[in-house]
């Protein structure tokens, strides 16, 4: 995730946040090695609005508990210098920067208190879309309420500042850099009043290690992420050139090996830096690539990039997809079925938010994990299916692993259940099976399979085609029950008149009135 993180924006920073507990040391070492730039140690005390109360009353432990181990691990393992180290959970003064400091971060995050000084007043609602302040809230009306200003929160930070400073000066420290991991300068309390606290020893978060003056005690130097050895640093940004700045159509076709990871991403990077959201016209930049593609081929491409593949792929194929287009199929050579054979890995389209995928063949576990607005088409998936999936339209021409459509809550999947089965391996906690009878809805299925053999010359969607009348019964929906009524509400308000961003929100309303009402019931 870190390495495909910073393919897909290579001049930004990485940041891996970590609950502060019992071997978060060990894992920030991890991260590290990970090439993560920063390693945010967070404390129990922190944590949003809509937080579960159990969460927040016994998760994690103190920030300064985290952050000791991670800073005493990373300088064991002379890891220190390659990464910043950041903390947060709670910090309120001046006085929580310095001993944050002198645990060993040189980064510290606020957000509770300057949510207060915006305005907030805690009333733990922010995701029942009811902040009475307007801070967290998509209503229109509730948001007119917001009065906060940014210039109270610099006025926050700038006194922070002037507390910090005066600490340092009576500490004698002239700089931050000086005071991470200055742990001398903390003196643990011998008489402790609170009963509670009687008798326990924290002599440990103040242990400095004995480590030699050529290991870093802060963050001296970057990370090395290996970019500049990616195919798409070498050889695909040259090719690509002419349609990034003049919009030009590029055609080529390339060997692919899997060590070849995140391929088409520094390229899609590049589209939206030029480019911003709307990408590029449809098939812009088409990249043909032969042989087996490394892990996350084709992350994050956004519209106007089309990556195609003949062979097959690692996990996370068209992961972050944002409005491009990939098509694997195997090597016309090849004299094996392809819907009876993995052509990709697991975890296919997490997290895609747009874009087009065509899989001739079957795809792994946990495809189209939290799918938010992909379409795509596949000829077989394993176990987890659709998992969290919240948008997009998801075809299925074979058999599916269990589990299917567990936490699903938003989209549709199309399975095509010829042996009566899928039941069995569907989890209906949250959707709906039914029937493709709409209209709209049978146009819109057969158009995505014809556009699959089209794209990929599958004989397995061709010989759908062509036996459609009868096979058009056996498809299955996945309908998820609160998408379902609020799809419903939609059509009701908009045909009471309501368009845009006013439908949505009375739909919304209706929705949540219904589920009320089921509730108090």
């Amino acid at each position: 995730m870190i390495h495909d993180l910073k393919n897909a924006n290579r001049h930004a920073r990485v940041s891996v946040k970590l609950v502060s507990e019992v071997g978060v040391g060990t894992v920030a070492a991890g991260v590290a090695k990970a090439h993560a730039d920063v390693v945010l140690v967070s404390g129990y005390d922190g944590g949003t609005g809509a937080s579960p109360l159990s969460s927040v009353q016994h998760a994690g432990m103190p920030w300064e508990l985290g952050l000791a181990e991670t800073h005493q691990t990373l300088l064991l393992n002379s890891l220190r210098s390659r990464i910043v180290v950041e903390v947060d959970g709670q910090l309120k003064t001046g006085r929580d920067v310095v001993i944050g400091a002198l645990l060993g971060a040189e980064e510290f995050g606020f957000a509770t208190a300057p949510l207060v000084v915006m305005g907030c007043i805690m009333m733990r609602a922010c995701h029942l879309n009811t902040c009475p302040v307007g801070v967290a809230t998509q209503d229109p009306e509730l948001r007119k309420k917001f009065t906060g200003d940014a210039d109270h929160v610099v006025n926050f930070m700038r006194f922070i500042a002037t507390e910090v400073r005066e600490l340092m000066a009576k500490l004698g420290f002239r700089n931050l850099d000086e005071m991470v991991g200055r742990v001398d300068k903390l003196v643990m309390r011998k008489a402790v009043d609170h009963w509670k606290a009687q008798g326990l020893d924290y002599s440990r978060i103040l242990y400095a290690p004995e480590v030699g003056d050529e290991v870093g005690r802060y963050c001296t130097m970057k990370q090395d992420h290996g970019i500049e050895k990616s195919l798409d640093m070498t050889t695909l940004l040259k090719v690509c050139e002419p349609a990034i700045k003049k919009g030009k159509k590029v055609h080529s076709r390339l060997p692919i090996r899997n060590v070849n990871r995140v391929v088409g991403t520094i390229v899609g990077y590049e589209i939206s830096k030029v480019h911003g959201l709307e990408g590029l016209p449809e098939d812009t930049i088409t990249l043909d690539f032969v042989g087996s593609a490394g892990q996350s081929f084709g992350a994050f491409a956004p519209r106007g990039l089309t990556l195609r593949l003949e062979g097959d792929a690692n996990d996370y194929v068209g992961k972050g997809l944002s409005g491009g287009k990939i098509i694997i199929q195997p090597s016309p050579e090849s004299d094996f079925a392809a819907e009876k054979n993995m052509i990709i890995g697991n975890v296919a389209l997490y997290g895609a938010t747009g874009g087009e995928v065509y899989i001739r063949g079957m795809a792994g576990e946990r495809f189209c994990v939290r799918n938010s607005g992909a379409c795509t088409v596949v000829e077989a998936v394993g176990d987890h299916g659709c998992e969290y999936m919240t948008g997009g339209r998801v075809v299925v021409l074979g058999p599916t692993g269990r589990n299917f459509a567990a936490g699903m809550s938003g989209g549709i999947a199309y399975i095509l259940d010829t042996d009566g089965t899928f039941h069995t391996n569907c989890n209906l906690d949250m959707v709906d099976l039914d029937r493709v009878e709409n209209v709209e809805e049978i146009a819109e299925l057969k158009s995505m399979i014809e556009r699959h053999a089209h794209l990929t010359s599958s004989t397995r969607a061709t010989e759908v085609l062509a036996a459609w009348e009868e096979t058009l019964p056996k498809f299955v929906k996945v309908l998820p029950k609160d998408y379902k009524r609020v799809l419903l509400a939609m059509d009701r308000v908009m045909a009471a008149g309501l368009s845009g961003d006013e439908a949505v929100m009375a739909a919304f309303e209706e929705n949540a009135r219904d589920l009320a009402r089921a509730g108090g019931n």
